[in-house]
């Protein structure tokens, strides 16, 4: 099953996140998205916010709660972070919000690179199934899913969201 409009998702994700930040000088705000789709979905609203800063990408392999059970992925990308995040407003963007653990592992990396003013979350899809207290500020939409099914999001040209079964 896909999930359908999702530029209509990147457009009000846009307009809420522009909502948030309106009293934001826009030379201290940064956008930082998490590999691989936080990454993808932090382009296309960076550049429908118009913001003038560089992308951050953080990669949180090294981060996780389970590295020690699931070991290192094979695909591990350094993080970039082409500033300061000392006294910044962070959007921090991902694709979909689930347990909460990606999250906690991207915070605990910004925070080793400074002390951000502010941290916003925007994700794409949030979806059931938390289990740390996080929550997003801004979010495409939500999803109430079984246990047995997880969303995937392909990409980056063209961007698509399907709910897929681990059966």
């Amino acid at each position: 099953m896909a999930i359908d409009h999702i530029e209509l998702l990147f457009d009000n994700m846009a307009q809420r996140l522009n909502l948030r930040l309106r009293d934001k000088n826009r030379e201290e705000i940064f956008m930082i998205g998490i590999h691989t789709g936080g990454v993808w979905v932090a382009e296309r609203l960076h550049a429908l916010l118009g913001l003038t800063t560089p992308l951050g990408k953080l990669d949180i392999a090294f981060y996780r709660d389970d590295f020690s059970r699931i070991g290192l992925h094979p695909h591990v990308k350094p993080s970039d972070l082409p500033y300061t995040v000392d006294n910044k407003h962070i959007i921090l963007v991902d694709d979909v919000l689930h347990s909460g653990r990606t999250i906690r592992a991207a915070l605990n990396e910004i925070f080793d690179y400074g002390r951000p003013a502010s941290v916003k979350l925007a994700v794409l899809v949030e979806r059931t199934g938390r289990e740390l207290p996080i929550q997003a500020d801004v979010i495409g939409c939500s999803v109430c899913l079984d246990a047995n099914k997880y969303i995937k999001l392909s990409g980056p040209t063209p961007l698509s969201l399907e709910i897929r079964s681990n059966v």
